[in-house]
């Protein structure tokens, strides 16, 4: 049968595909498994990933059944991935280590409910420690503007990509997000998004700017029609082939945007989630809105906003710290030491003797 254009490719099997009771025919009754209890299509498809670098280890070590694994053998499997190495000489990150094993540990609890194994040697393994890291870059709303402004909206596609990126900086979308989105599920009168099928299959309704709505607005009316090619399936954002934008697609096409912006700082999609949260909260939203704005399951992970809003304590630090500047005319104690202006001439004059000797 001839592949469809956009579909994935199939991949090939690894460790023993003759036994019936190989690792490799386990996982795919697995797959099956989670399809049929509707795991979104990403879930599956991560979790076949890993698993399979998990088989292709155990293929090298001549492990090819269940039965074979128990906790030393996935006790080595985590110190292999703690050493390995990537192409660019880098390690894995913590939170990689421990999205590969994850699937291991489920996949096992699954074999012993299904009575292919007594007991799961990933029962009580010890996961990575996970590291709670703040967002690298956040931008401001200047260098957000200047990001916005970087697409040439005279071409179809710069016009496009203006309107994904208003998309982007006006709901904080996650990128999957912005690559479902259909025609229809903007609401022009009532300024809203419906996101179907967000992350973990929910769908939720969020408000989205008239700037961004004017943009999107003008790529529907004046571009989007140009990139159809075929049936219309109603996918608000095409390529210049007429589909739907792939996750790594967009990702590359907004960080160049981002790059070209000349704003110093690096990032794509997630940059202008983190921007958006940073922004409102800074600018007195509640934090519970913008949980249910990012489509946040746990309030826990929204706070970590709280941690790099930093205005309002910049704001405080300037009114209060006793270290800055003094201002123009105020009069200090006899008792005080030198003001900082007093300190700054003083250190300039030094530097001009310096210079002079």
């Amino acid at each position: 049968m001839r592949r469809r254009r956009g579909q994935p490719r199939p991949k090939p099997p690894v460790g023993d595909v003759r036994d019936p009771d190989s690792l490799w025919h386990h996982l795919q009754r697995y797959l099956a498994f989670l399809e049929e209890r509707n795991y979104s299509a990403h879930t599956v498809r991560t979790r076949d990933n890993y698993l399979r670098y998990f088989i292709a280890w155990c293929d090298e070590r001549g492990l090819t059944r269940p039965q074979q694994l128990d906790r030393p053998i996935l006790e080595r499997y985590q110190r292999h991935l703690f050493y390995h190495r990537k192409a660019d000489g880098d390690p894995l990150a913590t939170s990689s280590q421990h999205a590969r094993i994850i699937p291991i540990r489920h996949w096992l609890q699954w074999l012993v409910k299904q009575g292919h194994l007594r007991y799961s040697p990933a029962a009580d393994l010890d996961l990575p420690r996970m590291e709670h890291r703040l967002p690298k870059a956040i931008l401001t709303a200047r260098e957000a503007e200047a990001v916005l402004a970087v697409p040439n909206v005279q071409t179809a596609l710069g016009l496009r990509d203006r309107a994904m990126l208003e998309t982007l900086y006006s709901t904080g979308m996650r990128r999957l997000e912005v690559i479902g989105l259909h025609v229809h599920d903007l609401d022009f009168e009532r300024g809203t998004v419906m996101i179907r099928q967000g992350k973990g299959k929910k769908d939720r309704m969020i408000p989205i700017g008239e700037r961004a709505l004017a943009w999107i607005a003008a790529y529907r009316d004046g571009a989007r029609s140009g990139l159809v090619a075929g049936k219309d399936e109603g996918t608000l954002f095409l390529t210049s082939a007429g589909e739907a934008l792939g996750p790594t697609h967009l990702t590359r096409l907004v960080m160049d945007l981002v790059d070209k912006a000349a704003v110093g700082k690096r990032g794509s999609c997630h940059l202008f989630r983190h921007t958006v949260a940073t922004l409102m909260l800074e600018n007195g939203a509640d934090i519970r809105f913008i949980q249910a704005m990012l489509g946040h399951v746990c309030l826990t992970t929204t706070q970590i906003y709280t941690q790099v809003s930093i205005r309002q304590l910049k704001a405080i630090h300037t009114a209060t710290h006793p270290g800055k500047l003094a201002a123009a005319g105020q009069h200090r104690l006899e008792d005080e030491g030198p003001t900082a202006e007093d300190l700054l001439l003083q250190l300039g004059l030094e530097a001009m003797e310096d210079g002079e000797a």
